[in-house]
């Protein structure tokens, strides 16, 4: 294993700890902390888990993945980037006992194009699906955009979310199991039912509490958590299981599939919302569980992420080889030294060098990676050599998911976003229980069925 983690935060002077508490994230605005002089500090992770009462992942949990899965966690796991989770644990017991769950996460489409922060949680969400052999939704909250942007028409980011949707595509989902959906075109029927039941139970002082609304909000912006909170039911996408019928009102067995949601940990408001008030609803949903990511580190430094907006922070999926070689090679913050005597006396310092940490995220050999990062400490590395690594590693990285892009056709597209019963198998060799209930003979399914060996039992109750 590689020496601690190059996303791990450095260590915080007593100077500066009051500052470092300002960090602001939220799901518009992110922003890190500064110190007395002003400077920007590295987000502190930890203390947002500890703020907002989320579990840091630690190696126990990490091993018990691994010896359920038979797959070694991903790099991203075992370096950090995805840091905390909520009731992982408990969707681990579900995968050890054949019982069904689900994967959902989501896109907020605002440009055209993809950059390379935003292909972090798809990347690590087809590799979740890939392991545990799950269905998956997608969400494109287009019409948050527009609520949340000025700017931006719904036919704007309506027109975003299917270029994001191709991109996403390109990401490797496989078509069988993997629904991609527009709020703007899906939202009716049994999601609509499960939008207005859930807003039913939120008082405004609650929505105002997780997101800090006030009397000048738009109603459309204090209205959409409900529809993304709606998002983690099963019972809002009744079709993508087996013997679906339109008739019928919503499954209560569907009902207690839990969900298992991928995201930045900016998203977590949201699904406080739901885990506080899941078991109202007529027909009671688990809470859903969570696993949070890390912000992928601007071009420019610590506190910062890439951003749409801002096209010097970020390598973009649609970047030219040569755009990526000039971004970080002018852009990259380095943690070298002044002078080539000063690197090789002193060394570099590798939790501020971007282009270590974007060879952190992106080298599965962590032997190779402990050498780099040895070799840059001890100043046998230079700066210019470390950021050619990183050019050529991203350089590939990009070209293979452009090359993916090209075969993603409006024909393909429309294949993922069409509404459809969807094939999974699960854990091909669950812990067996000797009684079975009745819900679970109605989700169970085989080669072609529902796609998940067994079924939803009643969740336990757990805390809020």
């Amino acid at each position: 294993m590689a020496a601690p983690p190059p996303t791990e935060e450095l260590p915080v002077r007593e100077a500066e700890k009051k500052s470092s508490t300002e960090q602001e994230i939220n799901p518009w605005d992110v922003q890190a902390g500064q110190d007395e002089q002003g400077n920007t500090l590295q987000f502190d992770y930890v203390a947002i888990s500890q703020k907002w009462a989320t579990k840091l992942i630690d190696e126990v949990l990490l091993q018990r993945f691994e010896r359920l899965t038979g797959k070694k966690p991903h790099r991203w796991l075992r370096r950090g980037l995805f840091f905390s989770h909520r009731d992982f644990d408990k969707i681990l017991d579900r995968y050890e006992a054949g019982e069904p769950f689900f994967l959902y996460t989501g896109r907020g489409p605002s440009s055209d194009a993809l950059h390379l922060g935003h292909t972090i949680p798809f990347t690590f969400t087809k590799w979740l699906q890939d392991v545990f052999d799950v269905p998956l939704v997608i969400m494109l909250t287009d019409d948050e955009k527009a609520l949340f942007r000025d700017g931006l028409t719904f036919e704007d980011t309506h027109k975003f979310g299917l270029h994001n949707a191709k991109d996403i595509i390109a990401c490797g989902f496989d078509m069988k199991k993997t629904f991609i959906f527009s709020d703007l075109e899906f939202v009716s029927g049994h999601f609509l039912y499960n939008v207005w039941e859930f807003s039913k139970l939120l008082p405004f002082n609650q929505v105002r509490g997780a997101f800090g609304f006030d009397g000048s909000t738009n109603i459309g912006r204090i209205m959409f958590p409900a529809v993304q909170c709606a998002a983690s039911f099963a019972t809002s996408y009744p079709q993508l299981w087996p013997n679906y019928d339109p008739k019928a009102d919503r499954s209560k067995a569907i009902a207690k599939i839990p969900v298992l949601i991928p995201m930045a940990i900016d998203q977590d408001p949201y699904f406080r919302l739901v885990r506080d008030n899941s078991h109202r609803m007529r027909f009671p949903s688990p809470k859903p569980a969570l696993i949070h990511s890390k912000f992928l580190t601007a071009l420019q430094g610590a506190g910062g992420k890439m951003s749409a907006s801002d096209p010097n922070s970020a390598i973009f999926m649609t970047d030219t080889p040569n755009q990526i070689k000039n971004k970080i090679n002018k852009h990259a913050f380095s943690g070298g030294r002044e002078t080539l005597e000063e690197h090789q006396r002193l060394g570099g310092i590798p939790e501020v060098d971007v282009a270590f940490q974007y060879l952190s995220y992106f080298e599965d050999d962590d032997a190779k990676l402990l050498e780099i990062e040895t070799s840059y400490r001890k100043g046998t590395l230079m700066t210019g050599e470390l950021k050619k690594m990183a050019i050529a590693m991203l350089q590939e990285y990009v070209k293979e998911f452009q090359e993916r892009r090209k075969g993603v056709t409006d024909e393909v597209l429309k294949g993922y976003m069409t509404p459809r019963e969807l094939v999974w198998k699960g854990n091909p060799n669950p812990v067996k229980k000797e009684k079975k209930s009745k819900e679970t003979k109605e989700v169970k399914g085989g080669e072609k069925g529902v796609k998940g060996d067994a079924n939803p039992t009643e969740e336990k109750k757990v805390e809020s």
